[in-house]
């Protein structure tokens, strides 16, 4: 039995924890916050009750493997799954309006067929069946297995090239299938939200991010009553049982080290904590402090045979939670997406290149000369009919969700391009308020039922989960010579492993339970472990 340091309480971290315990390890938690969830968190007002983290779960087998694996009570015994339906509904920047049937490809076909004409279903559909193929393609050795050192196979993109005519040249990026491929504005649009919603520009995406909406069309969209705390909730318990130790309040500023690997950590007050392994559930950024290094200098923890440079420009996530007087009515979508007016407007703003971002909306102090805040962007409205989230049936709780800049100012990180300081005065709230304009397409009557708001940013992303910038991390996707890939979960320093979003297989709730099941793997099996068979 040896004893296990694990840095942080976010999902991927717990999930490694109960797994590590159940094999009969001894597993303490330190905890910088005085909570557990990491980015998965709940604010409560007034009865009220929303989520600040994702709404919605999809691949919710990897948790049902977690907890079968774990415990004797299995998820559904743990929590209240249910599939929304419909899966999403759409307002383009035309005014067109579709709503999408949840895991049905047959009713996805023919709700794009009705509303933007005949053939646009079967466009889609093929598309998706060559996401299928990508998906199938890479599933097992993006997500199921430790990343190799002969990751270079994973460098090479799965989505079947499509050639038309005198383009020969296969797509190379999520916006070049788009455009290729559906022809449609409005498919286009729909394909490239699923990116940034995972904060992903589709304009240097690869195509293999078109497994991101088959995976949602094919498994499904799942809402957990009470929300995604409520998952938190439920494996927070689960590790409880299994003698998971917590200790909140205790940052760590160092691993510490014996004989050149892990052997425990140092906490904030100067105590350390003795340890045979430590598993570090935290941006890689802050690890290679951790480790002596600074930033961005990953040389202790990984080569650069390991794993290149991502491509991934930061992004965070900008939320606004709305109390409204009034039933919601029956037949409300729980998913809508409002789509930007200016495509290219908005990714220049969030991402940076490209089109400059429209005018409307002041720049706050800190943003990098490329940077800005879209005044029409893409606002994803979360309208969950759950008793749980209300005071009673006469009310209804409403979450808004924006990609947008990174924060920042945060010390000892490199500012993106086009960072916002997010504390600026009045910055945050002149955003809501065009943020709650534009929700006004999927909530009729939405000022005149307003009782407040409350507003998150980047800068609280940054103050709860330590992540630098307050970013929020993409999933890991295959291609692109592997620059989309995440550090792997195998350190250089002996004893020393990474789990959660920051580490192989990326960012979601569905890929943190799928690094914790690597990270214990890899120690329960050895290093040599390939995942499970």
């Amino acid at each position: 039995m040896a004893r296990i340091a694990v840095i942080g309480a976010g999902m991927g971290a717990m999930a490694a924890a109960a797994r590590l315990a159940v094999a009969g390890h001894r597993v303490a938690v330190y905890e910088r916050a005085e909570t557990y969830g990491g980015g998965v968190r709940r604010f409560e007002r007034d009865g009220f009750g929303f989520d600040t983290g994702p709404g919605l779960l999809h691949l919710p087998a990897v948790l049902r493997d977690l907890f079968l694996k774990t415990g004797k009570e299995s998820l559904e015994q743990c929590v209240e799954l249910s599939q929304v339906d419909p899966a999403s509904r759409h307002v383009f920047a035309d005014g067109t309006d579709v709503a999408l049937p949840n895991a049905s490809r047959a009713g996805v076909i023919q709700e794009l067929d009705a509303v933007l004409g005949p053939g646009m279903g079967e466009r889609w559909s093929e598309l998706v069946n060559r996401a299928r193929e990508a998906w199938d393609a890479t599933r097992r050795p993006l997500l199921e297995e430790p990343l190799r050192q002969d990751w270079t196979v994973l460098g090479r993109d799965p989505y079947p090239a499509v050639r038309r005519g005198l383009l020969r040249r296969g797509a190379t990026t999520l916006a070049e299938v788009a455009a290729r491929e559906l022809r449609d504005p409005r498919l286009g649009a729909l394909l490239e939200s699923h990116a940034l919603a995972y904060g992903l520009d589709p304009r240097v995406a690869p195509p293999s991010a078109v497994v991101l909406p088959y995976v949602e069309q094919t498994f499904g969209s799942w809402y957990v009553r009470g929300g995604t705390r409520a998952l938190a909730d439920a494996l927070y318990k689960r590790c409880l049982e299994r003698k998971v130790e917590f200790v909140f309040g205790a940052g760590v500023d160092a691993v510490a080290e014996k004989d050149g690997r892990a052997a425990g950590v140092v906490l904030t007050d100067g105590s350390r904590e003795d340890a045979d392994l430590v598993v570090a559930g935290v941006d890689p950024r802050a690890l290679a402090v951790m480790t002596g290094g600074s930033p961005g200098a990953y040389g202790r923890l990984w080569h650069a045979r390991d794993v290149p440079p991502r491509l991934e420009r930061p992004s965070g996530r900008f939320t606004v939670l709305l109390a409204l007087r009034g039933a919601r009515p029956e037949g409300t979508a729980h998913r809508t997406v409002v789509h930007a007016a200016d495509r290219d407007a908005e990714l220049a703003a969030v991402f940076g290149g490209g089109a400059t971002a429209r005018p409307g909306l002041r720049r706050g102090p800190g943003t990098g000369e490329r940077g800005g805040l879209c005044d029409r962007p893409t606002v994803t409205v979360l309208r969950p009919d759950d008793p749980v989230q209300r005071p009673d049936a006469e009310h209804e709780a409403v979450t808004l969700t924006v990609t947008v800049p990174p924060h920042a100012r945060v010390a000892g990180a490199e500012p993106s391009p086009t960072a916002v300081d997010w504390t600026a005065e009045s910055l945050a709230e002149e955003f809501a308020q065009r943020v709650i304009a534009v929700a006004g397409s999927a909530v009729p009557d939405l000022r005149e039922r307003l009782l407040w708001h409350e507003i998150r940013t980047p800068a609280d992303t940054a103050e709860e989960t330590g992540a630098a910038d307050g970013a929020v991390p993409g999933p890991a996707l295959a291609g692109a010579e592997g620059r989309w890939l995440h550090p792997a979960n195998l350190t250089r320093i002996p004893g020393l492993y990474a789990v959660g979003g920051w580490s192989h297989p990326g960012g979601g709730l569905a890929h943190a339970g799928m690094s914790g099941a690597l990270v214990a793997g890899l120690i329960v099996e050895g290093a040599d472990w390939r995942g499970s068979q």
